[in-house]
């Protein structure tokens, strides 16, 4: 059994709180789906009744002693002007040098980076509040275009939903690919999301007169990614410069076009795998990749598979469900 510390404080949100007790210890999900190697307790520096966001208390038991004695420590949230404690800033610390890996999920990023363990590392959190993390914390590269960095030793991930793929993304590293994905099939959520939090998603095309030039330009390239896009022809879409383009499209996503157009691409070929019969080179001709080495390449580098791994792994879920 693991043993897993989940920090609570006063102020709480109930629903980030919920996320790793419901993910690891299976609880209020009602549903029998089997036992995870995990023991999740509920700590906090003072023990007793906190105040939640929502407007409801809760009693929380155990105090930071947990924390010394976890083998994964959570903090499922923060509030940015609240400051460690020096006890519980001891007992990660005592923890972290045990063995235990420490988690922030959403801005639980804060917290991580108050203890000083990430100094000159690199850290995910939530995309609204990354800049004042990285302008608190100016030692830490934070990270705001994926669902979660896995340093090994520490992990954290985007905000919200993001906490879902994140603590499953633990699972599967704990417990591999099949027991992550029937947790996630009863959870009613995805197994694996991978890469950039703007997903790829099925959206209406907006008419020729919307007001955002980049939006525009991104669906654009996305009814069009079987074909080659350059950033000249892609700019001009959006009646702009290319430096002009570069720039507000780094200020929209967070990312360069480049690098939004091959997760795009990446996602799409991920999408046909899972739901097509079509061949590698099939896929790689539909999502503009070129060829299938050039798709396997970029494949693996984004989501750390193989196309045919990829595909084994998830029709092997299926079709022993």
């Amino acid at each position: 059994m693991r043993s897993v510390a989940v920090v609570a404080f006063d102020g709480i949100s109930p629903f980030h709180l919920s996320v790793p007790t419901l993910v690891l210890g299976r609880s209020g999900s009602g549903l029998d789906h089997g036992e995870l190697p995990y023991t999740v307790r509920v700590c906090a520096d003072t023990p007793g009744t906190l105040s939640t966001a929502a407007g409801f208390d809760i009693t929380v038991r155990d105090g930071v002693d947990t924390v010394a004695d976890a083998d994964l420590i959570v903090f499922p949230g923060w509030q940015r002007d609240l400051a460690l404690s020096p006890a519980l800033h001891e007992a990660v610390h005592v923890a972290h040098a045990r063995g235990a890996r420490l988690v922030g999920l959403c801005l639980g990023s804060w917290a991580i980076a108050a203890t000083g363990l990430v100094d000159g590392r690199e850290i995910n959190t939530h995309w609204a509040a990354a800049s004042d993390l990285a302008a608190a914390f100016p030692r830490v590269r934070v990270r705001a275009d994926s669902l979660w960095t896995d340093l090994g030793d520490v992990i954290t991930s985007a905000g919200v939903a993001a906490a879902l793929d994140c603590c499953l993304h633990i699972v599967r590293g704990d417990l591999g690919a099949r027991a992550a994905t029937d947790l996630a099939r009863a959870l009613v959520t995805a197994p694996h999301r991978g890469g950039s939090q703007a997903q790829f998603i099925p959206i209406a095309v907006p008419g020729e007169d919307a007001a955002d030039p980049i939006e525009h330009a991104m669906v654009w390239a996305r009814t069009h990614l079987d074909t080659a896009i350059d950033l000249d022809t892609w700019s001009r879409r959006a009646h702009m410069s290319r430096r002009t383009f570069t720039r507000r499209f780094r200020d929209r996503t967070g990312t360069s076009p480049q690098q939004w157009l091959l997760q795009q691409r990446t996602d799409r070929a991920r999408l046909l795998l899972e739901s097509t019969d079509d061949t590698v080179d099939r896929i790689a001709a539909e999502t503009g990749f070129g060829s299938a080495v050039s798709l396997r390449h970029h494949f693996h580098r984004v989501l750390g598979t193989s196309p045919a791994a990829h595909r084994a792994q998830f029709r092997g879920v299926i079709l022993s469900s």
